[in-house]
C-alpha cells in the first residue's frame, strides 16, 4: 500500500513538476492567464471530462493547492468502478481527451493504479489515476501563470459535497461501473 502510494506520489509530483511550471512547452493563451483564470480553466477541464462519463458518476471536489506560479484542482469520484468495468471507464476518458485535442504523454499500466497523463494545448497538465479502493482522482495542474488569488470551486458536485471532511472511498453503486462482468477490452493505449 504505502509502495503503491508512493509511486502515486511520484507520478503526481513529476506531473505538476512537468506541467506546473509551463517545462513541457508553449503556455499559449496560459502566459497572460492568473491564477484564478487558470482555476476557472481547470474547473472547465474537469467538467467537461466529468461530462463526458456515460453513465454519469458520482463525485466531488478535492483539494485546491497552489505553489509559487501554478494551481492544481481535484475531484474524486466516490462511484464504484469495479475491476471488471475499469478498462472501460479509463478507455472512455482517453478518448475524450484524444477528441478535446489533448496529448496523452504516458499511461502507467496496472490492475490496481492505472494512470493516465495528459496535456491540454494551453499547457495544462490532466490526470487520471485510480488510487487506493479502485477510486478515481482527476487532477488539472496549471502552467507557470501571473499570481492572484484564486477562489473556490463554483460547480456543485453531484452528491455530497464533503466540505470539511475526507471525501470518502468509493461508496455509490452504479448499475453499469460497478458491475461484475466486463464488457471488452478497453485498456488505454500509450499513443
Amino acid at each position: 500500500m504505502k509502495r503503491a502510494m508512493r509511486q502515486v506520489s511520484i507520478f503526481v509530483l513529476a506531473s505538476v513538476l512537468l506541467v506546473g511550471c509551463g517545462i513541457m512547452g508553449e503556455r499559449g493563451a496560459a502566459a497572460s492567464m492568473n491564477v484564478q483564470e487558470a482555476a476557472e480553466h481547470a474547473d472547465k477541464m474537469l467538467d467537461s471530462t466529468i461530462g463526458a462519463i456515460e453513465p454519469e458518476v458520482e463525485w466531488a471536489h478535492g483539494d485546491t493547492t497552489s505553489g509559487s506560479c501554478d494551481l492544481t484542482r481535484r475531484r474524486v469520484v466516490t462511484t464504484v468502478i469495479s475491476d471488471q468495468r475499469r478498462g472501460n471507464f479509463l478507455g472512455l476518458i482517453e478518448r475524450f481527451w484524444k477528441k478535446s485535442g489533448y496529448k496523452i504523454t504516458s499511461v502507467k499500466e496496472g490492475k490496481t493504479h492505472p494512470a493516465i497523463f495528459a496535456t491540454s494545448p494551453q499547457g495544462f497538465g490532466i490526470v487520471l489515476a485510480i488510487r487506493g479502493d479502485g477510486q478515481a482522482h482527476f487532477e488539472v495542474n496549471s502552467p507557470c501563470v501571473e499570481k492572484s488569488k484564486v477562489a473556490e470551486p463554483t460547480t456543485k458536485p453531484n452528491g455530497p459535497a464533503y466540505e470539511g471532511v475526507e471525501i470518502p472511498r468509493p461508496n455509490v453503486h452504479s448499475d453499469f461501473w460497478s458491475a461484475d462482468t466486463p464488457l471488452s477490452s478497453a485498456r488505454p493505449s500509450s499513443s
